[in-house]
């Protein structure tokens, strides 16, 4: 039983650190727009490259939970 609420705490903890680092993330890619309009195609890419990344941690950290929920 404490193996679920563990997995539920790194699930939580691991949906949170997700949102917080892409509404970061989009924030700054806005006002770097607004500065430099020019460079919009490119912070856009590099934007959606590291939102794939951050989303990649959340997922990789519920697996694990799982696993270790298994155990």
């Amino acid at each position: 039983m404490t193996g679920v609420f563990a997995a539920a705490i790194v699930a939580s903890f691991a949906a949170l650190s997700a949102a917080l680092g892409n509404s970061l993330m989009v924030s700054k890619t806005i006002e770097s727009m607004a500065r430099q309009p020019e460079a919009a195609p490119t912070l856009q890419t590099v934007m959606f490259i590291g939102m794939a990344a951050i989303e990649a941690v959340p997922i990789i950290a519920i697996v694990i939970a799982f696993i270790l929920m298994g155990k």
